[in-house]
């Protein structure tokens, strides 16, 4: 089973749940409260997970990382933003330094 089918599955499984009933989801809870709430959150666990690298403990950045990429496609599927699109856009920047993509950025 090749990890980017795990995305994929996580995707779908997150586009459902925000459908459904607040008491009974997370998802759906996070989604009521709104976009504010859910990028709170993606900054919160950002926080957490630049924490965690710092700390130098590998198990407590692999959580830490899970959180925020859980958390970024939950507030990706609020915007209606397809992961596929992000996925895109790194395809994209693929083999272009990172020092030369940034220059290239309309401002």
């Amino acid at each position: 089973m090749e990890h980017s089918d795990t995305l994929a599955r996580l995707e779908a499984t997150i586009a459902q749940r925000m459908q459904g009933d607040p008491s009974a989801s997370y998802v759906a809870k996070l989604n009521a409260r709104g976009i504010a709430k859910i990028a709170q959150k993606v900054g919160e666990e950002g926080t957490e997970t630049v924490i965690a690298a710092l700390a130098g403990d590998h198990a407590e950045l692999v959580g830490e990382a899970a959180d925020l990429i859980f958390h970024l496609m939950v507030l990706l599927a609020a915007r209606q933003v397809p992961l596929a699109d992000v996925l895109a856009e790194l395809q994209r920047r693929e083999g272009t330094s990172g020092i030369a993509e940034k220059a290239g950025r309309s401002n």
